[in-house]
């Protein structure tokens, strides 16, 4: 049953006070049998029953009586008719903060107990130091996730973002991404606070003819669908794509001719909004190859402070740090004056946003499901706000099916590694996740985590209830360390 592999794994990470290296090499094989093993891209249940794994890769699937010769009985796995599923994806995550780096780090491990065996990092102030994470899980050196990182973002001077690339020409621009060829990052992030149109534009089509897949905002003074000609491929947030049941052109252009100001631009924009304009948008950019990382779990967090009470959360009270979750009182601090009716027009906002993601799906604009959990979005925790994005989904009437996808394949095939992981077949990484219920009945299944293989290494259930009784002893260590200075 892989009891000894996974006691010995388990050992190693409590051993370690920020549950980092742990030399315990893969088993050769191994055999999941008795398992219900679902096809996200058919969303279907598969006849077979059995995966065999040789290393850290699927060899084969098929009946128990034929994968069984040869594998040793220790390292084998009865499911007892449990769902298998490929292991889930956080598309948007930013591991930050100059501080709290021991902190992120404790938390890494913290992934896999939620299912989530990749995260994509959407660059911080520490992306030097995810690089570095990137490279030693890689390596087999530390517990955590698959990272596919941006490391550090382009952004224009003066941004109020910590650790940009700060550019105001094309020589910078350039330079900069020059280092991130360096820096070999997975892909390019550009974000719009004070970087201008035409050099937000001009990073996109240079970054796109150096290979680079490009995520990011949507300035203003661009239209999305420029972007996209210009070589975009990404928009992290869905409310940017709001603007597509506007006559987002005109705007665009009056905005550029100084005819309008910004405040006048976001005004029309919340103010003329069709779904017939949208839908006819949504579908045709679709065929242009358009990705969105909806992240609305943050704007749900906000939205509803007042009627909810996170701070006896298990997050809050038991594995993020106070110094972590101090950062989540800049938005609440900044709300704290908000009237009656700017509380409700947020709860609109955020209920109008859901809505749309339907109308996305069946538009065939790629859907890559992601928590933008960091340090400085309130409440929006690692781990758990993907499993609550996903029921977001859910409730605003994606099937289970569909949803499995956004959080597995979606963000294989959008980062071009879909030959390699994001779904349960034969020659991929033996990212696999274990589960108690149906997902493509109910997507809250993927709350009941039975087990975990991450690069073919078994978490059962008792190791990963060491890694949150780690990640726990942290927290407290942090927390008296930094209180006694």
């Amino acid at each position: 049953m892989v009891r000894l592999f996974s006691l010995m794994l388990l050992c190693c990470i409590v051993l370690s006070p920020a549950l980092v290296f742990c030399q315990d090499k893969v088993p050769a094989t191994q055999l999941i049998y008795n398992a219900r093993i679902i096809d996200v891209v058919a969303g279907k249940i598969r006849k077979e029953k059995a995966i065999l794994i040789k290393g850290q890769t699927i060899a084969a699937i098929g009946d128990y009586a034929r994968l069984s010769k040869g594998v040793p009985k220790q390292n084998q796995v009865d499911a007892q008719d449990r769902y298998l599923i490929p292991g889930l994806w956080d598309n948007h995550v930013h591991l930050e903060g100059q501080a709290l780096v021991r902190d992120n780090e404790a938390l890494l491990p913290l992934f896999l107990t939620y299912g989530i065996t990749t995260i994509r990092d959407c660059a911080s102030d520490l992306g030097l130091q995810v690089l570095n994470w990137r490279d030693s899980i890689n390596a087999g050196k530390l517990v955590g996730p698959t990272i596919f990182t941006a490391g550090l973002k382009l952004e224009g001077k003066n941004s109020i973002w910590k650790g940009d690339l700060e550019i105001e020409n094309e020589t910078e621009m350039n330079r900069m991404l020059d280092k991130l060829d360096s820096l070999k990052v997975d892909f390019i992030k550009i974000t719009e606070n004070t970087l201008a149109g035409p050099l937000f534009l001009a990073s996109i089509k240079e970054a796109h003819k150096r290979g680079y897949l490009v995520s990011g905002h949507v300035p203003l003074e661009l239209t999305i669908e420029e972007m996209l000609d210009a070589g975009f491929s990404s928009v992290e947030h869905s409310s940017y794509l709001l603007r597509l049941g506007c006559d987002e052109n005109g705007i665009v252009e009056q905005l550029r001719a100084g005819k309008i100001t910004r405040q006048e631009a976001n005004r029309l924009y919340q103010a003329t909004f069709n779904q017939e304009t949208a839908d006819r948008n949504y579908a045709r950019l679709a065929k242009k190859g358009l990705t969105v990382t909806p992240t609305l779990i943050g704007g749900r967090q906000l939205s509803f402070l007042d009627e909810d009470n996170h701070l006896q959360d298990s997050m809050m009270t038991t594995y993020l740090t106070k110094l972590y979750t101090d950062a989540y009182q800049w938005r609440i601090g900044r709300m704290a004056n908000e009237t009656a009716e700017q509380k409700a027009d947020r709860k609109t906002r955020y209920r109008f946003g859901v809505s749309q993601v339907p109308h996305f799906q069946q538009a065939g604009i790629r859907i890559i499901a992601g928590s933008d959990e960091a340090a400085l979005n309130t409440f929006v925790y690692p781990g758990e706000s993907l499993v609550d994005e996903l029921q977001i989904f859910q409730q605003a009437g994606l099937k289970p099916a569909e949803i499995l996808r956004t959080a597995t394949i979606n963000g294989a095939l959008f980062l071009r590694k879909a030959d390699k992981t994001g779904s349960l077949e034969v020659g991929k990484t033996a990212d696999l996740v274990i589960l108690d219920a149906d997902p493509l009945k109910d997507i809250k299944a993927v709350r009941q985590v039975y087990g975990v293989y991450s690069r073919g290494r078994y978490f059962d259930r008792a190791a990963l209830d060491g890694i949150l009784a780690d990640v726990r002893s942290v927290k407290q260590k942090l927390d008296a360390e930094r209180a006694s200075k």
